[in-house]
């Protein structure tokens, strides 16, 4: 009678450079094999939508990664922040950080997240998952006290909910994690649709990852 082998699932690339977004892996208990962000050019194209928006940049972030792994299902994410048809940058400075936080400030916005997966027989599946969140009127104190923090860097619309922002939020309808940068109900749903043996992996993950 032979000794059966411990079951190894697939090896899954994630096709970004967030911290988050691996940690919300994690709570699937699934553990990247690779993490490969993907550089590709953001700007939002002549009328696009941003929901069009965020499913083009997941997609092509997944389609530029997916040649480097090959073997390997590949999960590409972007997040993209509207304020009715505005495009909200991803703030890379303080002034655009608090540009963002005077526009969002007691009013609802849209988080739209996309997301991709190419397995490795090059099969593709994409899904964009829209969220409204709703600020409380911030006052300059705390705007400044949040832009002290730093937590706005390179965030869409210049803020991290997981983070001190999620005292400025008075309503979510949708998604939390999508809000985050990665919607987990939808990834488990695009990983068993293409085939990821998703929970023998959750089953054969280690202790300690439960």
């Amino acid at each position: 009678m032979g000794i059966s082998q411990p079951f190894e699932p697939p090896p899954l690339t994630l096709a970004s450079a967030s911290p988050r977004r691996v940690q919300l892996l994690r709570q699937l208990r699934l553990e990247p094999a690779a993490v490969d962000p993907a550089e590709i050019d953001e700007t939002p194209r002549a009328g696009e939508s941003a929901r069009l928006l965020a499913g083009r940049l997941a997609s092509g972030k997944a389609a530029a990664v997916a040649p480097r792994h090959a073997g390997h299902f590949v999960l590409a994410a972007d997040t993209v922040v509207a304020l009715g048809r505005r495009i909200l940058p991803k703030a890379e400075d303080e002034a655009s950080a608090r540009h963002c936080l005077n526009l969002l400030s007691g009013r609802a916005h849209r988080v739209y997240t996309g997301l991709a997966l190419i397995a490795p027989d090059g099969r593709e599946a994409t899904r964009v998952v829209a969220s409204r969140v709703t600020f409380k009127r911030l006052d300059r104190a705390e705007i400044d006290g949040y832009l002290a923090s730093g937590e706005w860097h390179g965030k869409a619309g210049g803020y991290a909910i997981q983070g001190l922002a999620a005292a400025f939020v008075s309503a979510l309808q949708g998604s939390y994690s999508a809000v985050v940068g990665l919607p987990l109900h939808e990834t488990a749903c695009l990983l068993t649709g293409l085939g990821y043996p998703l929970w023998q992996a959750q089953a054969a993950a280690p202790a300690d990852a439960r």
